[in-house]
């Protein structure tokens, strides 16, 4: 018997943990709603300091402990937390750090000042994912990335996991949004994003240090794209459509498990059945 369809979904909010954009919806209704048609779901988040802990129930995975994350000189250790979604029976792991979450505040600071390290902190995210998801030992199907904050997963799967026997069969989905902020990211974003198998020529889409740029990067590196909605930016609506890849037009709110059921389906059409 062939087992179920994995889903890996990334975001950086999700209801009803923080609820910053329309992705918070996106990031719960998909997971619950592929669950609900058989597939096998995993969720991953950060878990910023706005997080409750005991009002969610997070505890910490101690089997997942000893992962650090190398940012350029830095090695950061990753503390790795989890909760159940109680209406959908759905567990959702959050990535912590002393240094990059557990703050009060998610993205921007009480004044509204976009921190100075959401660079660093995206980084840290996304090389986490891939860390947490390799030692649990769990080999998505499909990794469903929603949003910047998730843009470098799609190079890093293809560039330098792609010889682990976890993701080497994975396909990696990205969804583009609206612009979400309009500030630069740090200048050494291009440096502290290295790692072994991915060089400087490798990062050139996100040479623009700014939303649109991540949105580009993440797009080249897909093997899919959903554009979220008609606001997404017109250049990378352009290289949506240019990069001849599976495109997932437009969403509509009511209609969003149906279009992506159908959507994964296809995508994974080439290789056996797995629901």
């Amino acid at each position: 018997m062939s087992r179920k369809t994995r889903i890996l979904f990334v975001a950086h909010e999700m209801q009803p943990y923080l609820n910053l954009s329309e992705i918070a919806n996106a990031a719960l209704e998909l997971p619950k709603s592929m669950q609900e048609k058989g597939m096998e779901i995993r969720v991953l988040m950060p878990r910023y300091g706005s997080i409750n802990e005991r009002r969610h129930r997070l505890h910490e995975v101690v089997r997942l402990s000893g992962i650090n994350i190398v940012l350029g000189d830095s090695d950061n250790p990753l503390i790795i937390k989890v909760a159940s979604l109680p209406q959908a029976k759905m567990q959702v792991y959050f990535l912590d750090n002393e240094d990059f979450f557990q703050r009060k505040h998610a993205l921007r600071d009480d004044k509204e000042q976009f921190f100075d390290d959401n660079h660093e902190r995206m980084i840290f995210f996304n090389k986490g994912v891939l860390e947490t998801v390799l030692k649990l030992g769990w080999a998505p199907d499909i990794i469903h990335c929603s949003g910047w904050m998730t843009s470098l997963i799609p190079l890093y799967v293809k560039k330098y996991y792609r010889h682990t026997a976890v993701f080497k069969e994975s396909k990696v989905v990205y969804t583009a949004y609206e612009n979400q902020f309009n500030e630069q990211l740090g200048a050494d974003f291009m440096e502290k994003a290295l790692m072994e198998d991915v060089e400087a020529a490798d990062l050139a889409p996100f040479t623009g240090l700014n939303d649109k740029s991540l949105n580009l990067g993440g797009i080249t590196y897909a093997d899919a794209v959903v554009l979220a909605n008609d606001q997404v930016d017109s250049e990378v609506k352009d290289l949506a459509h240019a990069m001849e890849k599976p495109l997932l037009n437009g969403q509509n709110q009511d209609n969003l498990a149906e279009t992506h059921f159908e959507f994964y389906q296809k995508l994974l059409a080439s290789q056996p059945a797995l629901v």
